[in-house]
């Protein structure tokens, strides 16, 4: 017996995406099985289909974001590893849940979150965005993914030293050792993998400027990678770590605070992306103290003018034809901002420019060109319907709780108040 299709046609809309600056509309859209089937200018008529008027709003893809950590439910990452882990994935499920009510239907993972939530949100089990995982992160000893302190009798990052495998990142030591934790975290279900390139502000011991890694541990996490048809992302703040890190293969940089001209042409050159996290600069600075961001941490941050330098990193990038995705890299409390980085990036950018980096540059980055980030036939109905123009006023996806009237994944209405 053949299943009948469940239809639904959008009619009166008016489309934005990543494709063009300009509204296109009035439209029609036909969304079969979960799909986008058709696209028009004239009426679209389909047996059995439910109509949605949508009076002239504005129809948009799904926004994703790059860098999101979904286990991260404290400003202290080392403290994650002390709790249940019950508590982290139940934390974690209403981390997805708020995501997706802020219009983000695709996020990256960008350490700490494994195949499980993934299959979780995909089976419906649990409501959020399509999660791409990284599982655990690799760092070298000492690097930013080395949360023990400084006691010499600390854990040593292993599950037989702390009764469990650490939640957020896994330390590998040379050749043989980081490709086997490779070739592990994409048996365990990594749809990509992450590594520490550069000391970083959220952890204890490495200073910002060390680079991380030898040449040869990157070049063979990178190979192990491709092998899986898949790429390696890299936390990297400085123009040096960046440059050796795309030099070597690495094809999306974290961050990059401190991205310089030389730097961002190494990174044109070798066809890398850079995921710029400037709304966790400006959260850590305004709120970090308050909510418990460790003392080492907070005077890290005090050492650079993070968001500053970030906001010109774009302007560089821009420049140099880098492209850029969209991230936000938030933690625990902090997640609630997540769509202030809309606000933030259109200082230096236009909205259309954001717009793009996060639906079709972000795309590109995962893969996923075609199937998310636009409205077109065969992408994936994950669409959301504001109140407003987002190419005139970056302010309306900065708004979800009162000018997303409707989001939609998978053909599904999970939220609509229009």
């Amino acid at each position: 017996m053949t299943r009948a299709k469940t239809r639904t046609i959008l009619t009166h809309a008016e489309i934005v995406d990543g494709t063009s600056p300009e509204r296109r509309g009035p439209s029609d859209v036909l969304i079969e099985d979960g799909l986008i089937a058709e696209v028009s200018d004239r009426p679209i008529t389909a047996a059995d289909a439910a109509v949605v008027d949508l009076h002239g709003r504005t129809l948009m893809p799904g926004l994703t974001d790059a860098h999101v950590h979904i286990v991260a439910n404290s400003l202290s990452l080392s403290a994650i590893d002390e709790l249940p882990p019950s508590f982290v994935a139940l934390s974690a499920g209403a981390c997805l849940k708020a995501m997706l009510m802020r219009g983000f239907t695709t996020v990256r993972d960008a350490g700490g979150a494994d195949w499980g939530y993934a299959s979780a949100v995909e089976s419906g089990l649990i409501p959020g965005p399509r999660l791409l995982v990284s599982g655990r992160a690799l760092s070298q000893t000492g690097g930013h993914g080395d949360l023990r302190s400084r006691h010499p009798d600390s854990a040593m990052g292993c599950a037989c030293a702390v009764g469990r495998a650490p939640i957020f990142s896994r330390i590998a030591d040379g050749v043989p050792a980081v490709r086997q934790a490779a070739r592990d975290e994409l048996r365990l279900g990594a749809a990509q993998i992450k590594i520490m390139a550069s000391g970083g502000v959220a952890s204890p011991a490495d200073p910002v400027w060390m680079l991380q890694y030898a040449e040869d541990e990157i070049a063979a996490i990178v190979a192990e990678a491709r092998a899986w048809r898949t790429y390696v992302l890299a936390h990297a703040f400085t123009p040096e770590a960046i440059s050796r890190a795309v030099k070597l293969g690495v094809r999306s940089i974290e961050h990059g605070n401190l991205l310089n001209a030389a730097a961002a042409a190494d990174m044109a050159k070798n066809d890398a992306f850079l995921v710029p996290t400037l709304v966790t600069a400006e959260a850590l600075i305004n709120h970090g103290k308050a909510l418990g961001f460790p003392e080492a941490s907070l005077a890290k941050l005090n050492e650079v003018p993070w968001l500053e330098k970030g906001v010109e990193a774009l302007t560089i990038a821009k420049a140099a034809g880098v492209r850029t995705g969209f991230g936000t890299d938030l933690l625990g409390p902090l997640q609630k901002f997540q769509a202030r980085e809309f606000l933030i990036r259109t200082e230096v950018l236009s909205p259309f420019e954001v717009i793009r980096q996060a639906t079709t540059v972000n795309a590109e980055l995962f893969n996923m060109s075609g199937r998310i980030g636009v409205i077109a036939p065969g992408a994936h109905a994950d669409l959301l319907v504001l109140d407003g123009d987002p190419l005139a006023d970056i302010g309306v996806l900065a708004d979800p709780d009162t000018r997303m009237v409707g989001i939609m994944k998978g053909g599904v209405f999970v939220k609509r108040t229009f």
